[in-house]
């Protein structure tokens, strides 16, 4: 059985590999008493949001023998969470995750650094990237800005 951390690493990589970007993985054990990581990514239009949502549904069944518990926003596909115990995704458009800012609610919950999750050169906008910069160390080794070449 994987552990929570390795799921959340999972679902990060199924995001990458569907070219979701602003994926941030989040643990929120120490402030959140529902669940231990959020992962929270950014799909441009529907269809990617719902590929990316498939990818990390088939990643999990397939590699960690997990479905989630509870799915939302299958409808509109702008805001999709998907509830795995002590793993909570979050898939959004842009202008959503924009408007909630989901990650900012817990800034003192450690952001685990994408490189565990074998992504080298993530895609961030300039709004995470700041976010980033007083989360880690060095955001710009982190990844890349969406706003660059």
């Amino acid at each position: 059985m994987k552990s929570s951390r390795e799921i959340a690493i999972l679902a990060a990589q199924a995001a990458d590999e569907k070219k979701a970007t602003d994926i941030v993985i989040q643990e929120v054990s120490g402030t959140v008493v529902i669940c231990d990581y959020f992962v929270i990514a950014t799909g441009a239009i529907n269809r990617q949001v719902d590929a990316i949502r498939e990818a990390i549904e088939d990643k999990l069944r397939i590699e960690a023998g997990v479905k989630p518990i509870g799915r939302e926003g299958l409808d509109e596909l702008q805001w999709v969470l998907l509830d795995y115990g002590d793993v909570v995704v979050h898939v959004f458009q842009p202008e959503l995750r924009d408007y909630y800012r989901l990650e900012t609610l817990w800034n003192d919950s450690p952001i685990v650094s994408l490189s565990e999750a074998g992504i080298d050169n993530p895609v961030f906008s300039e709004r995470i990237m700041r976010y980033l910069a007083g989360q880690i160390d060095d955001p710009i080794e982190a990844g890349q800005s969406e706003e660059q070449p």
